[in-house]
């Protein structure tokens, strides 16, 4: 495996019993070999060196095409990855901003999940106060800014039609 992040401590060699189990017996365990970077200017620390610049691309442009492009050009520059930036470039482009496209639907998917169970958590807070009895309808919105009396009148239709 080749680790490109920053970590403070490096092992040679990482477990999946140790990393995920606490070092618990596990069904498969999975031992593999860290590679933190290579040697001489190889494939490996080239790899790592256009990570390492695409990195500190993002921190200056975001998850945008013109840090995929500087990177590309940093790298072809210093001549890292030169020969395959030059004749893939296009390519790289395309694959990095895919990545990119896939990232914010994974974080939109999450957003959206966290939206929709605040909300059930809200709806679920207002039915209990209409359970109690003891506020009005417009009492109870005025607590959450979320819901309208509209809608705290639903929620109250709601319980009505399931009892």
């Amino acid at each position: 495996m080749i680790f490109t992040g920053e970590r403070k401590d490096r092992p040679q060699t990482l477990s999946l019993s140790e990393e995920y189990f606490n070092g618990k017996e596990c069904s498969i365990e999975v031992k593999v070999n860290v590679i933190y970077d290579g040697k001489d200017n190889d494939i490996i620390s080239q790899y790592v060196t256009f990570t390492k610049v695409y990195n500190e691309q993002v921190k200056l442009h975001g998850r945008t095409q013109k840090a995929v492009t500087e990177t590309i050009r940093i790298c072809k520059d210093r001549d890292v990855l030169k020969e395959f930036l030059t004749s893939r470039e296009k390519e790289v482009i395309t694959i990095m901003m895919t990545l990119f496209d896939e990232e914010r639907i994974i974080h939109a998917y999450v957003a959206e999940e966290r939206r929709e169970a605040a909300e059930e958590s809200v709806r679920k807070a207002a039915e209990k106060m209409l359970r109690a009895g003891k506020m009005s309808v417009e009492e109870i919105a005025s607590y959450f800014s979320e819901l309208s009396v509209e809608d705290v009148q639903e929620i109250e239709k709601g319980m009505l039609q399931t009892t």
